[in-house]
């Protein structure tokens, strides 16, 4: 949570005894349940996803539920390991798609250069 705080982003920890509640109040899809969720300015942000893609959601603002990084890949934030294979971010529309895709070993072009993914 450092790092969120680091970024500007004010945290409020709530623990919780069964995370399912939070996770089915937002809708969040079973297929990207993971570890952590957060609620950030009305989005669902599910599991270690990295902070420039939260920055990035919160600047675009763009009509979704939310964005997950199912599975808990390694050399996610706050993750051991070494990330070893590129990631896909999903947006939540009520379908799911690919709201960003990082690649490893290079940053996701289009997200560098400021075109929209969402």
């Amino acid at each position: 949570m450092d790092y969120l705080q680091e970024n500007g982003i004010t945290v409020e920890t709530v623990m919780v005894d069964d995370t399912s509640t939070i996770k089915e109040e937002y809708g969040i899809p079973p297929d990207l349940w993971s570890c952590h969720t957060m609620v950030v300015d009305g989005y669902y942000i599910e599991c270690h996803v990295p902070i420039d893609v939260v920055l990035k959601l919160l600047e675009e603002r763009p009509p979704i539920d939310g964005i997950a990084l199912p599975g808990m890949p390694p050399g996610s934030t706050g993750m051991d390991g070494e990330k070893d294979g590129p990631w896909v971010i999903y947006a939540d529309t009520g379908e799911l798609r690919a709201f960003v895709n990082v690649f490893l070993g290079q940053e996701d072009v289009r997200h560098l250069h400021g075109v929209k993914t969402a």
